[in-house]
């Protein structure tokens, strides 16, 4: 009797950062050899950024407005940088249903690919598009005339605060697409979150304008959390246990999101 060759345990942590390195990298030419995908991804942000940023500029001026030191763009800036990384990773399930739909999923499954690695890869390379679509609506709102006195530091949460909420949607993007297989599902499921996820947070508006259920039902939106921890960590005199509570949340939420992932990724295989 013969069995059957197994990989050593030892070794399965590095075959998985291999497999994931690789097959992100797969993921990454494709975005360089079309990266009017990125461009596209860009364009409304910065126009809310630009256009909202002049319209509504007078509204730090309302009774209530807590966040109106700066002006209304730099109170703008880390919403916008939220709502990028919310609206783009709605949609990596389409990854899975592209490679799906091309017959690549079959052959990816049948190859030595290490199955964690398919999950690790999509995430991976959505959370690389966000730091980029992060740092350039940054760069966009200096030259627009936002200031951050938080400085690289508050950079960096903004941006760690994009990729965490980048990667919570994308896993909950791709457990859809793998469980419903079908676009226009994960079509519709991305529209009916993301719209209520933005407008229920203090994304373009301070919520103490806003109606007193709305703050409430922030309090659990993972929206919100990021855009709080970013918006803190750009302020002079950071509240850092506001930050780190936030971030916390996030990655708590990135967690269960991923094992949710992972599990729809195991149904498929076994359906198929």
């Amino acid at each position: 009797m013969t069995t059957a060759h197994r990989e050593p345990v030892a070794t399965r942590p590095l075959t998985l950062i291999m497999h994931s390195a690789y097959l992100t990298g797969r993921l990454l030419r494709t975005l360089r050899r079309m990266p009017a995908f990125l461009v596209i991804g860009l364009v409304q942000p910065v126009l809310w950024l630009l256009l909202f940023g002049q319209l509504f500029r007078s509204v730090v001026n309302l009774p209530g407005f807590a966040h109106g030191g700066g002006g209304f763009l730099q109170f703008l800036a880390p919403g916008v940088v939220m709502m990028t990384a919310l609206f783009a990773s709605a949609w990596a399930g389409t990854t899975y249903l592209q490679d799906i739909d091309r017959g690549v999923m079959d052959r990816l499954l049948t190859s030595p690919a290490s199955r964690g690695a398919m999950v690790c890869a999509t995430m991976a390379h959505q959370a690389i598009q966000t730091v980029v679509q992060s740092l350039v609506i940054v760069v966009i709102a200096l030259i627009a005339g936002a200031r951050f006195p938080g400085g690289v530091a508050g950079v960096g949460v903004t941006v760690l605060a994009a990729v965490l909420l980048a990667l919570i949607f994308a896993a909950l993007s791709g457990a859809v697409a793998l469980l419903t297989r079908q676009q226009a599902t994960l079509i519709a499921i991305s529209q009916f979150t993301t719209l209520p996820l933005m407008f229920l947070s203090s994304a373009v508006m301070d919520l103490h304008l806003a109606p007193s259920w709305v703050g409430k039902v922030a309090g659990y939106n993972p929206v919100e959390w990021a855009v709080v921890a970013a918006r803190q960590a750009m302020l002079a005199h950071t509240d850092w246990s506001t930050v780190w509570t936030r971030l916390g949340l996030l990655a708590a939420a990135v967690l269960v999101m991923g094992l949710l992932a992972a599990r729809a990724f195991r149904l498929y295989r076994k359906s198929t």
